[in-house]
């Protein structure tokens, strides 16, 4: 079994097995711990309340995850497997890459976003993807996150799911 599939699979049993005995996976699992603080710190430097770690959004996230390594590519999931939850996706080479490695490629947006109602302005290139993955972590309204990361043949592939979904049209993030 790759690395990727160990440490999902180990963040889903973990978050199911802290979830059971009402300890929150944040206390359980040091590779979950790790990506909910890096959310974290990006919202408490955006001045917005801190994420809850989400066993089910995790669960879910590792779902569409090992989806997305046996295709080998990144594709967000359609509305009817998310369930309306928000998304964030990142992949990198296998095995090379922690937490702050992965969140840090979102919060790093940060650098062309602008504090406007979302929409084209909302990013200094006029392109609002290319601060969406950042806005999402610090969307004000936003309470659970969810990650998991699964290795493809050369990839990792890291899926975070986030309730309730940011990047709302004419909002401003926080």
């Amino acid at each position: 079994m790759r690395t990727g599939r160990v440490i999902a699979a180990l963040l889903a049993s973990l978050a199911t097995i802290g979830a059971a005995a009402g300890v929150a996976a944040q206390q359980v699992n040091p590779f979950a711990r790790a990506l909910l603080e890096q959310h974290n710190r990006a919202r408490d430097g955006a001045g917005v309340p801190r994420l809850a770690w989400s066993s089910k959004l995790a669960g879910e996230a590792q779902a569409w995850a090992e989806v997305l390594a046996r295709e080998g590519r990144m594709r967000h999931a359609p509305r009817e497997v998310s369930g309306g939850a928000g998304e964030n996706l990142w992949m990198g080479s296998a095995g090379y890459y922690g937490p702050d490695t992965m969140i840090g490629a979102f919060v790093d947006e940060q650098r062309v976003y602008r504090h406007v109602p979302f929409g084209t302005e909302v990013s200094t290139t006029g392109q609002w993807q290319d601060v969406g993955h950042y806005t999402q972590v610090v969307w004000r309204d936003t309470r659970e996150v969810g990650c998991a990361v699964v290795s493809g043949a050369k990839d990792d592939f890291l899926v975070c799911r986030y309730w309730p979904a940011g990047n709302w049209w004419g909002q401003v993030a926080y």
